[in-house]
């Protein structure tokens, strides 16, 4: 079992940057890949950032440029850095793990005023 709890979310005005925190603790050493995904308002869960257990990022291009997803494996966590902000990235953001199945964290609300 692998646990994922988030960390670093809020209020920011559109301009601004966050940076979003995911520890993982449990059976981390069979984790494959970390991200995050977030899912606004009525809309689907969507991909914002992937980094393998061998540093290799994959991006959604609504982030590309602004968002920078890094691991610190001495202290089991995983960021997302995410600069000039807009409203639409207001969402739940979550951090996904993955090993023989996905973990979800229970989600950290990014909101982007105008």
């Amino acid at each position: 079992q692998v646990q994922l709890v988030e960390s670093g979310g809020g209020l920011v005005q559109a301009g601004g940057s966050l940076r979003l925190s995911c520890a993982a603790s449990g059976s981390i050493g069979s984790i494959n890949a970390m991200g995050w995904y977030r899912q606004a308002p009525g809309k689907q869960r969507e991909l914002v950032a992937v980094i393998t257990k061998g540093g290799s990022t994959n991006y959604a291009d609504s982030v590309k440029g602004r968002g920078t997803i890094s691991r610190d494996n001495a202290k089991n966590t995983v960021y997302l850095q995410m600069n000039s902000l807009k409203p639409e990235d207001t969402a739940v953001y979550y951090c996904w793990g993955w090993s023989t199945k996905s973990y979800w964290g229970q989600g950290t609300q990014v909101t982007v005023s105008s």
